[in-house]
């Protein structure tokens, strides 16, 4: 890379070289000077210079400029309201201005204690007002969704939320409406915010304009502690703050990691907390007793029935983990299995070829990358979806973000991602891939991201990133939180035997969706499961453990780009927790593991080597080709919105998915079908009424349904119009 050209900047008197171009904010900040700001935020794009907080004399300029939106030039002078009077003038009256019709109620606004807006009025305001008349008010608080609150007289119309909304998330829902003294923030037609990042929109606000409903009034900033953790909902490990009051959490903030998140979070991260609370939580262990179900035992109590269990069962051992796990819990159980039971297989939710780690980088390097090839079915959204954003912002930077599956920039069929992979290894691939061959040959840098459920654990991707060499990157997306340290915790997964099994642990909740779970527990002697809550798993058991929430918990969580970071514990659990029984458990076998986390690992959590059936085996097959009198080609997506986490957390229930199916243009036109319409879909005596969605970029031939409204249906499906 070229170096930047370095110019003289004059800031307050303070000469001091900086890169041409560079914003004045941070040239100010490089020479130790601090200029105001409310509508400032790098992060949102091009500066709007919309508060005008930042106002500042300039040499050779008559009038006040807004710093925020200048660059630094050679030989600029510039003073700000601490040297220049004309410009603490024009602060004086910005501030005087906003406070014209701005409440004075911090006492009881949310934001008091946390408020730019207050901290620089007492910094640089006043310190009277002139005003007299009454203030403007609004009808309080607008319900913008069923998380966010609007307090309108608040208001500053610094246009942050709503240049979030366009340019980060791009959403466009959240705007602002009429002109001038009447310029209000609103929804796009006064519709719910219904969106995967909006509780964004809450910390961006520099006032207390937008609320949060479930911290609404519900604690005061010295009432508070902020406990720095990782988020545990999915792969990508965005780094939080966990804010606690009286033992309980209270709010999750975001904790701005620049390499892996930039400081967003989804709302389920941000608001799946909630789940601690859940009515039907398990918090005491209980064993199985015949004709009468289930009683609750103590803690040495289920210690005693486990390690009965565990003894007195003959046959082999199979743990089902959830990929929720730390690495510390993965390994003690793995240690407990593997050297006080002789031997074991898992059954691991997600698979990792070993060569992912040759191709890792920063999923910030997504941003900076020439082409941006996403394969799978599964939308990047769904499964990790700040990922999405990172990939939001690469286009915005001239990227070519090339998606392939059935509704992206290349429509494929379903299941084609393998395909799609090899064939742009070839020297003439498929005439619908040529233009994206093209282009990989010419670019520079290539971020590959696999959205996609592999049995090969991502074994095209690493091929086609090996003949791309050093200008690849690899992104492989589990289904879940830390199945990548959890694989690398447990080794090779080995062969789940046929025929009787002596012992099934099943480890955490989301275990037990695995049909494989489900199989393996009809043909096992003695299961033990942990898990928060009440399900079907916990009924097949002869003992339950309760289980915790990765925000109860300490232990060390690995990424989807193979980065290990340290969960810590927020709230303490009522109850000890999976580690620490694990821990007790193995002790009995002769087995000494440690009840706590260790140190962080230096690097990255290694992958186990493949078995010798892993890898790419064979060429994949093309994709079929329509197959208009047999139904369409059903694909399901499992919604981000999903999970026993989600399930219990009433206000985020407005953001799991519809009952709809998407068509393509040419299929609901075919069928008669318009957007909107109630259709039946039916597959091998299996009907369910949905709505039609018309999505004009999928595939001909294919439906997709969200995997909570598909159960029961086959591969193929008939849709019929009501």
């Amino acid at each position: 890379m070229s170096t930047p050209e370095l110019v003289t900047v004059t800031i307050d008197g303070r000469e001091i070289q900086v890169p041409k171009g560079q914003g004045l904010i941070e040239t100010a900040l490089d020479a130790g000077i601090e200029i105001p700001v409310f509508c400032y935020e790098p992060r949102l794009g091009a500066r709007v210079g919309a508060c005008r907080m930042c106002l500042c004399e300039v040499e050779g300029m008559p009038k006040l400029q807004a710093a925020c939106t200048m660059t630094a030039q050679d030989g600029l002078v510039l003073s700000s309201a601490q040297t220049s009077a004309k410009a603490a003038e024009g602060q004086n009256a910005v501030l005087e201005f906003i406070l014209l019709n701005h409440p004075l109620d911090c006492p009881d606004c949310d934001k008091g204690g946390e408020c730019p807006l207050q901290d620089l009025t007492f910094r640089w305001g006043p310190g009277s007002t002139r005003m007299r008349f009454a203030k403007r008010t609004f009808d309080k608080p607008i319900p913008v969704s069923p998380l966010i609150a609007l307090d309108r007289e608040r208001c500053i119309l610094c246009y942050r939320c709503t240049r979030f909304s366009e340019t980060v998330a791009e959403d466009g829902q959240l705007v602002a409406v009429n002109r001038g003294a009447g310029s209000i923030i609103a929804t796009f037609e006064d519709e719910p915010y219904r969106a995967h990042f909006s509780g964004n929109v809450l910390e961006l606000c520099p006032v207390g304009a937008l609320t949060s409903t479930t911290y609404r009034f519900r604690a005061r900033p010295w009432e508070i502690q902020n406990v720095p953790t990782v988020c545990g909902l999915c792969p990508v490990g965005c780094n939080t703050w966990a804010t606690t009051r009286e033992g309980k959490v209270a709010r999750i903030l975001s904790r701005n990691h620049g390499e892996i998140d930039e400081g967003w979070l989804c709302d389920k991260g941000r608001f799946g907390y909630a789940h601690l609370r859940a009515d039907d939580r398990i918090t005491q262990a209980r064993r199985r007793v015949r004709r009468r179900g289930f009683e609750p035992v103590a803690w040495n109590e289920a210690l005693d029935e486990a390690e009965r269990g565990l003894k007195d069962a003959g046959g082999p051992v199979v743990v089902a983990f959830s990929g929720g796990e730390t690495v510390e819990q993965a390994t003690a159980i793995a240690r407990l299995v593997k050297e006080g039971l002789g031997a074991g297989a898992a059954l691991l939710p997600d698979t990792f070829h070993p060569g992912l780690d040759r191709f890792r980088a920063p999923i910030s390097a997504i941003r900076d990358a020439n082409i941006c090839l996403v394969f799978g079915d599964e939308p990047v959204v769904e499964r990790a979806p700040v990922l999405d954003l990172w990939l939001r912002a690469a286009r915005r930077g001239g990227a070519a973000v090339i998606t392939l599956n059935p509704a992206g920039t290349v429509a494929l069929a379903p299941g084609s991602a393998a395909w799609a992979a090899s064939e742009l290894r070839a020297e003439s691939p498929a005439a619908e891939l040529r233009d994206a061959k093209r282009a990989l040959d010419e670019a520079e840098r290539v971020a590959i991201v696999w959205s996609e459920d592999d049995e090969t654990g991502g074994s095209h991707a690493v091929a086609l990133a090996e003949m791309l060499g050093d200008k690849a990157s690899v992104y492989f997306v589990p289904r879940t939180p830390n199945g990548r340290g959890v694989a690398a915790a447990w080794g090779k997964p080995g062969a789940v035997p046929a025929g009787d099994i002596g012992v099934l642990i099943v480890s955490g909740d989301e275990a037990a969706a695995d049909p494989r779970v489900r199989e393996a527990a009809e043909r096992a002697q003695f299961v033990l499961t942990t898990a928060m809550f009440e399900s079907e798993a916990t009924l097949w058991s002869h003992l339950v453990v309760p289980g915790t929430s990765y925000l109860e918990r300490d232990g060390t969580t690995v990424n989807l780009e193979g980065r290990p970071q340290r969960q810590r514990r927020a709230v303490a659990p009522p109850h000890e927790d999976e580690l620490t029984f694990f821990a007790q458990l193995a002790g009995r076998f002769g087995v000494d593991v440690d009840p706590w986390p260790g140190m962080l690992p230096d690097d990255h959590a290694e992958l186990p080597a493949q078995d010798e059936t892993g890898g790419e085996t064979a060429a994949p097959k093309a994709p079929a080709p329509n197959s208009r009198g047999k139904g369409l080609a059903l694909v399901r997506y499992r919604s981000l919105f999903s999970g026993a986490a989600v399930e219990r957390v009433p206000q985020l229930q407005f953001q799991r998915p519809a009952a709809e199916i998407e068509l393509s243009h040419e299929d609901a036109t075919a069928r008669g079908i318009g957007g909107g319409d109630t259709v039946t879909v039916s597959s091998n005596g299996t009907s369910r009424t949905l709505r039609a969605r018309v999505n004009r970029r999928l595939r001909e031939g294919v439906a997709r349904i969200p995997a909570e409204h598909a159960e029961g249906l086959q591969d193929r499906v008939e849709v019929k119009g009501g």
